[in-house]
């Protein structure tokens, strides 16, 4: 569902998808070929939430800001992955968000990042380029390098590929 709050609609750019179970709330704007799948939760309601051109918000996750201080942010090629909370926070490009994993209001992370399955970012974290980050709280594990990169951008086009199919079968909004 994709919904205005106080008078702001979203903006979907073109060649979007956004599963008929989402919700997609106010001050939203999703870049051109992004994706938002089954129950994921997208609240433009307290602060800005702007999402990069072909990145993918999967099943069940939550981005939300912080009122008046901390908007989400969201660079392309960026998987955002099942049930992650996505809060107040800059994700640069090229970003992978493991499943159950949550970042906090002010924490940045870094072009070409891994966070993994189920970490925590604790607020004001900020991560550098190509890192590997794990655990509770998350802590850097190593840099990445052009294979740990290759995977990241495998992901974002897997659900490319998979927003091409779900739109040829015209099942979003």
């Amino acid at each position: 569902m994709i919904r205005p709050y106080q008078g702001t609609t979203p903006t979907v750019a073109s060649g979007c998808y956004v599963d008929p179970s989402a919700q997609v709330i106010g001050d939203v704007m999703l870049g051109e070929q992004a994706s938002v799948w089954m129950n994921a939760v997208i609240r433009g309601d307290v602060n800005a939430i702007r999402i990069g051109a072909r990145s993918n918000v999967q099943d069940c996750a939550v981005l939300h800001g912080m009122r008046h201080l901390y908007p989400v942010i969201v660079g392309e090629m960026v998987t955002i992955g099942h049930n992650a909370t996505v809060h107040g926070c800059i994700l640069e490009d090229t970003v992978l968000v493991g499943i159950g994993a949550t970042i906090l209001n002010n924490a940045r992370i870094g072009e070409g990042s891994i966070i993994a399955a189920g970490a925590v970012i604790p607020e004001h974290m900020i991560i550098p380029p190509r890192s590997l980050v794990a655990g509770v709280p998350g802590k850097i594990r190593r840099t990445l390098g052009d294979a740990d990169r290759e995977l990241i951008l495998q992901y974002a086009r897997n659900y490319l590929d998979y927003t091409a199919i779900y739109l040829a079968e015209g099942t979003s909004h």
